[in-house]
């Protein structure tokens, strides 16, 4: 059977799954407002397991992949949860010390995906890091849906403390070069844009489809922004030009992409929002960047 892409379904099905993903709608209003989309044997519950994620069938390396070395590790984190725990990957046979980047997650804490971005980064040459933010509340739970429900009740400010601390951990990894990036998805994306507003010596951000900062914060940011945006995430766009201005008045060396007739989450492979021609496109933009800015 072919796997189904975002033409599969209709725009105000992905609408109510956009909204339901983020916590902005419950299981049964998805269930509710699908319903009326539902024809040919087709039923609301199935519109939701055919758009929920595939991880095992989405992987593209292997845990196991000779290439590379992942653990799972702790670093302190005083301001934070008092750690800030995540899985730590790197090349398994780097010559001299490598860039490092902070990988941040969507609103689910640190599920698969994630982990297989962090070991797609370090088979790019990267020692990565990507911290789970449920961690203080037991960790990824294994199920989207429960951990969709866990993450509004993290403390966000300490959430926060702790991926700064985990940008400080890695500059000062003894493996590392010095050089700290960041890669973020929905809210990793706002995390991103966040972490660029508070590190004057963040070596690059890459934030996808997130939220933005306060306007006023932009003039902080000293770090290089590489950001991708897709063309069919109203939510997400309306924040993009008062943004957009801010940075051009603070001077912030910036690119920023928009990619035609995808939807938010387009780089997620697990999920028919995915765009295989826009995510290779922007994950070869952020590779390149990353090189640009983090090696040497």
């Amino acid at each position: 059977m072919a796997r189904k892409t975002a033409a599969d379904f209709a725009p105000g099905v992905l609408r109510l799954f956009d909204s339901y993903v983020h916590g902005l709608s419950s299981r049964r209003e998805f269930l509710e407002g699908a319903a009326k989309f539902a024809v040919g044997g087709v039923t609301a519950a199935g519109l939701l397991e055919a758009l929920s994620p595939r991880f095992a069938e989405a992987q593209l390396v292997s845990p196991q992949d000779g290439r590379i070395t992942g653990r799972l590790t702790e670093f302190p984190s005083p301001d934070g949860n008092g750690t800030v725990r995540g899985y730590l990957v790197r090349p398994a046979q780097a010559t001299g010390k490598s860039p490092t980047v902070l990988v941040v997650h969507e609103n689910r804490g640190l599920n698969p995906h994630i982990e297989d971005i962090a070991r797609r980064l370090a088979l790019d040459g990267f020692i990565a890091f990507a911290p789970d933010a449920l961690a203080p509340l037991g960790g990824y739970p294994g199920d989207e849906d429960k951990a969709r429900e866990l993450f509004p009740k993290l403390d966000q400010a300490k959430t926060r403390n702790d991926f700064l601390a985990a940008a400080a951990a890695l500059k000062t990894l003894p493996e590392g070069n010095g050089k700290v990036g960041v890669v973020g998805f929905c809210y990793g994306g706002g995390i991103a844009n966040f972490l660029a507003t508070r590190l004057p010596d963040l070596g690059a951000a890459v934030p996808f489809y997130g939220n933005q900062p306060p306007a006023e914060d932009a003039a902080r940011i000293k770090a290089p922004l590489l950001i991708h945006y897709a063309e069919n995430d109203d939510r997400i766009n309306a924040g993009w030009p008062a943004y957009e201005a801010a940075l051009k008045a603070a001077r912030v060396d910036y690119q920023a992409f928009v990619y035609p007739g995808v939807q938010h989450g387009f780089n997620n492979n697990t999920t028919p929002r995915y765009d295989e021609a826009a995510a290779a496109l922007a994950w070869q933009r952020t590779i390149a960047f990353f090189n640009q800015h983090l090696k040497g």
